[in-house]
């Protein structure tokens, strides 16, 4: 079976699945956080070994605490899973934590910066502008003043 034949795609998806179910619904390890879900999966062609990416919403330690519990809880979410999905192999699971979601909330804040900075540039030049604006108007101003006033 070749790494992205719908085969291998349909299992990755069923088994995300099943993970998910037994994640939220089955595990009672308290150090595993209430909301840590499965963002992908990746079942090996040979169905050997299963790379689960999870997310956690919360802070590093609570992720990490999770993770923890996840690969301590791994022979019991395998046999889970043996029961519910019906493959010729049940694969190990390698749990790993997924950053992709903190990452591009980081870069949104980046963005989200470099844009209110170029918008405080682009107000401060118009201002900036308006005064030279002002002070050139002054200057012509001010030689003519002078010569009525003589």
């Amino acid at each position: 079976m070749r790494k992205n034949s719908i085969k291998n795609i349909r299992i990755n998806e069923e088994v995300k699945k099943e993970l998910s179910n037994i994640i939220r619904n089955e595990l009672k390890d308290p150090r595993i956080h209430m909301m840590t879900s499965v963002v992908s999966v990746e079942v090996a062609p040979d169905l050997k070994t299963c790379k689960a990416y999870i997310s956690v919403l919360g802070s590093e330690k609570e992720a990490n605490d999770t993770l923890a519990g996840l690969k301590n809880a791994s022979g019991y979410i395998k046999t889970k899973l043996a029961r519910s999905v019906n493959l010729r192999n049940t694969p190990e699971i390698i749990f790993r934590l997924d950053q992709s979601i903190e990452h591009g909330i980081h870069i949104a804040h980046i963005l989200d910066e470099l844009h209110a900075g170029e918008k405080a540039e682009a107000a401060g030049e118009g201002d900036e502008a308006d005064t030279d604006a002002e002070e050139v108007y002054e200057a012509e101003e001010g030689p003519d003043e002078q010569e009525e006033e003589e």
